[in-house]
C-alpha cells in the first residue's frame, strides 16, 4: 500500500487536495525558491523530515499534476526548483560534468566460462543461487 503525498487526501478513490498540506508544499517551494536550504525552506514550511524525504518531495512531478493527482504547484515553480537543485548539487561536488573519453582503445579481451553440472544442494533460493555462482570458473582469456 503506498502512502498518500503530502497535501492530498484520497476520498472515494480520488486523490483530492488536503488544504493544509498543500500549502506546506507550496510554502516549501516557495521558501527553497528563495534560496533557502532545504532544511531550512523545510523549517519554514514546518514540514518536518530528513533533506532526503524533503529533497523528494521537491522533485516529485505529481505535484505538478497528473492523471491522478490534482495540480498543488505550477510549473515555473516545480522548474526554478529543480534548476536550484541542480546549481546547489553541482557547487557542492555531488555532481560533475563529464567529458567523452578521446584516448586511444585498449586491447579487447574475451574472457569465457565454465559452468559444472548443478545441482540442488540448498532448499534456500539464495543459498543455492552462490552455491551455483561459486561453480563458475575462467576458462581461457583470448585477446582479440
Amino acid at each position: 500500500m503506498r502512502q498518500v503525498l503530502l497535501g492530498y487526501r484520497i476520498e472515494n478513490g480520488e486523490a483530492k487536495i488536503e488544504e493544509a498540506g498543500a500549502n506546506k508544499v507550496r510554502s516549501l517551494f516557495e521558501a527553497y525558491n528563495d534560496s533557502l536550504s532545504i532544511k531550512n525552506a523545510a523549517e519554514k514550511a514546518r514540514i518536518s523530515g530528513y533533506p532526503t524525504s524533503i529533497g523528494r518531495i521537491l522533485k516529485n512531478k505529481r505535484y505538478l499534476g497528473d492523471d491522478y493527482y490534482p495540480a498543488i504547484i505550477d510549473g515555473s515553480t516545480f522548474e526554478k526548483a529543480q534548476q536550484l537543485r541542480m546549481k546547489n548539487a553541482k557547487s557542492m561536488g555531488r555532481i560533475r560534468d563529464y567529458t567523452e573519453d578521446t584516448s586511444e582503445p585498449t586491447e579487447k579481451k574475451t574472457i569465457k566460462f565454465k559452468l559444472g553440472e548443478v545441482t540442488e544442494k540448498h532448499k534456500d533460493p539464495y543459498k543455492q543461487a552462490e552455491f551455483i555462482y561459486s561453480l563458475i570458473e575462467t576458462e581461457e582469456e583470448d585477446g582479440e
